[in-house]
């Protein structure tokens, strides 16, 4: 009898463990879905701008985004790396994931609207995908806290996730394929609704993050109460480093207008990532150390497997700059001759 207690025991925390790992697994393919979804959709969005801007003879039309092979491959191993990664990221780093990257985006829309342009914020899209994975991991923990059945409505969930990347995923690989012609022809259904209404995507795609994030902010802001400021005096910690980690995230931005290219970015994801890995050194465990380089290697796998992406942002910024400098210097110049005939 006593030698089968053990047993009892060792099978209970078995079964539970392995109920845990099911759990965490489905809610790393749900967060992966919603980053193929994105990353679907914007390179849609980018391909439709594109030939947009070829038929108006503004600019040289470039190719789709990686060949077809090549691009399935890439996406596949993406998507099943973010699986892995961000089923090992647990609740306490994901929710601080999620604040630090909501002040990042306040900080960016702040920085945008003082300057007068939107510079940072199409990148801060495309900068939202580890984050964003890390968002629905959070969301999903917190609702199903103490959940007898998680694990059947996090597998419907998961389907409806799979189901909604794929159609995303086809109607990326249909507009690169056959875009150009649809919407010449105008007999394609789908070409024909994103010739019309493809440029209110991107604005669509930013409020939909916006309201992810709305929501994941509320679980992460009750996770990390629960973890790490229940206990006594704990303020009396948190507020300096909070105060500390607010003013690194502002310097970080205020870095980006003198940086650009893949090189700052990654130096911006070292530079947050390694002020979050400190802080867990000193408030949190060993396992949270280890979820943020789990982290690091999911901000690593999103940005370099969205260089064509990046690469249009800036592209585009680089545009609007070169039009914008074009244009004053032509005022300048009618303004000078105008004053001379003036003069004369």
């Amino acid at each position: 009898m006593f030698l089968s207690f053990p047993w009892i025991l060792e099978t209970s925390e078995v079964t539970k463990f392995h109920s845990n790992s099911i759990d965490c697994f489905l809610q790393g393919l749900i967060a992966a879905c919603g980053i193929s979804v994105l990353c679907s959709l914007l390179r849609v969005y980018n391909f439709i701008q594109t030939c947009s801007d070829y038929e108006n003879g503004s600019k040289q039309r470039s190719s789709s985004p990686g060949g077809p092979v090549r691009g399935n491959w890439r996406a596949t191993l993406k998507f099943w790396s973010l699986t892995v990664l961000l089923s090992l990221v647990g609740s306490r780093v994901s929710s601080l994931i999620v604040l630090e990257f909501s002040l990042r985006a306040v900080s960016a829309w702040v920085s945008a609207g003082l300057d007068g342009s939107g510079r940072g914020l199409d990148l801060l899209l495309i900068q939202s995908q580890c984050s964003l994975g890390c968002s629905l991991t959070s969301t999903l923990a917190f609702l199903h806290q103490g959940a007898p059945h998680s694990c059947f409505s996090l597998l419907l969930a998961a389907a409806l996730s799979w189901a909604l990347a794929s159609f995303s995923h086809s109607l990326q690989s249909h507009v690169a394929t056959l875009y150009p012609l649809h919407s010449k022809e105008r007999y394609c259904g789908k070409c024909i609704t994103l010739l019309t209404s493809g440029h209110t995507m991107l604005g669509s795609l930013q409020r939909a993050i916006v309201l992810v994030f709305a929501l994941a902010g509320v679980a992460s802001t009750t996770t990390v109460y629960n973890h790490f400021l229940s206990q006594k005096d704990a303020l009396k910690l948190w507020i300096p480093l909070s105060i500390c980690y607010t003013l690194l995230v502002f310097n970080i931005q205020e870095d980006k207008h003198r940086q650009s290219g893949t090189q700052a970015l990654m130096h911006t994801v070292v530079v947050r990532l390694g002020g979050l890995l400190v802080l867990m050194l000193t408030v949190g465990y060993w396992s949270d150390v280890l979820h943020v380089l789990i982290t690091f290697l999911g901000e690593a796998v999103c940005l370099m497997t969205s260089q064509d992406l990046l690469k249009a942002v800036l592209k585009e910024e680089e545009e609007t700059s070169l039009s914008n400098y074009e244009k004053s210097s032509s005022h300048k110049t009618i303004t000078r001759k105008t004053s001379w005939d003036d003069s004369s």
